[in-house]
């Protein structure tokens, strides 16, 4: 299968950056037992398989979002500005990192849109890595945000990673998209020039009251798919199970406005799987920083 020649060229000769939408879907589409047992081959060959990072969420700014993202329910097309917009927010969240930091804890942030200053910035004050996901393929995106553009998500990519900060983009799965907008996501992530230290995979929970409240739940195959995928064609990442090649997780009772298993929970799991927590596992110093001629590429060749 392709999944099994392809994991064996990832595994003898590390990653690669030239992969075409025909590559990655012949890995996706690759019998489903197929693909999994090869994703975790690829992952216990780059990663320490017993450890998965706990990562916690805590929301500076709940509702009011000027994007209007068709599957959140804190989208508010009423709002003026977004947080990061305003400069007297802008630096109290400098303030936070700077604190978080100073109790030897990562810090990653999700703040939207950045310019390359606010990236400076956010590296001066000791940010540790910054999630911005790109949701869907550049195909799919106009059918569920309107208020930005792809380009304006790869151009703070951009910012973010000359900045020397580490890069979290991911997406979410059960959109309604078809499955060659998930290849296309992978194949935008998996050309950079720089793969993300960290792809988030996210399943859709349809909120009430949002766009997509009336979408069906993800099988579960189509996750493992997707991450067995992503482990073969990013084998450096994190990526947001454990068998399939996932080695981090959200842990804590709510993951911003929604409910999520709780602490003890995540503790029974991971004795049960022989998992254990991951220590902190960016390194900040060894940030790639590429040029901007290089994404100025990626992003042109990505559409």
């Amino acid at each position: 299968s392709a999944a099994a020649i392809e994991a064996e060229r990832t595994i003898r000769e590390g990653p690669r950056h030239d992969w075409s939408k025909y590559d990655i879907k012949s890995i996706y589409d690759s019998p489903v037992l197929d693909l999994l047992f090869h994703g975790a081959q690829v992952h216990r060959h780059a990663h320490n398989f017993r450890e998965a990072q706990q990562c916690t969420l805590l929301s500076i700014k709940t509702g009011g979002c000027s994007e209007d993202c068709s599957y959140c329910p804190q989208s508010s097309r009423y709002a003026l500005e977004d947080t990061i917009g305003r400069k007297t927010n802008f630096n109290q969240t400098l303030e936070y990192v700077k604190d978080i930091r100073d109790m030897r804890m990562e810090v990653c942030c999700t703040l939207g849109m950045l310019e390359k200053q606010q990236a400076i910035e956010l590296k001066k004050a000791g940010l540790t890595a910054h999630n911005h996901n790109l949701d869907t393929s550049r195909e799919y995106y106009p059918k569920i945000i309107t208020t930005s553009s792809y380009d304006e998500h790869l151009e703070t990519l951009k910012h973010v990673r000359e900045a020397g900060i580490n890069v979290c983009s991911g997406g979410i799965i059960g959109l309604g998209e078809p499955e060659e907008d998930r290849v296309g996501l992978l194949h935008t992530l998996a050309t950079l020039p720089t793969h993300p230290e960290s792809v988030p995979i996210n399943a859709l929970l349809a909120v009430k009251g949002t766009p997509l409240q009336d979408q069906k739940p993800v099988e579960i195959w189509e996750m493992i798919r997707m991450i067995a995928t992503a482990r073969i064609v990013m084998p450096k990442a994190m990526a947001l199970c454990f068998l399939a090649g996932a080695n981090s997780i959200f842990t804590g009772e709510k993951l911003l406005t929604t409910p999520n298993n709780n602490f003890v929970a995540d503790q029974l799991m991971f004795k049960v799987l022989g998992l254990t927590p991951k220590a902190p596992s960016f390194h900040e110093d060894e940030a790639n920083v590429s040029k901007a001629e290089s994404y100025q590429e990626a992003i042109s060749s990505s559409g």
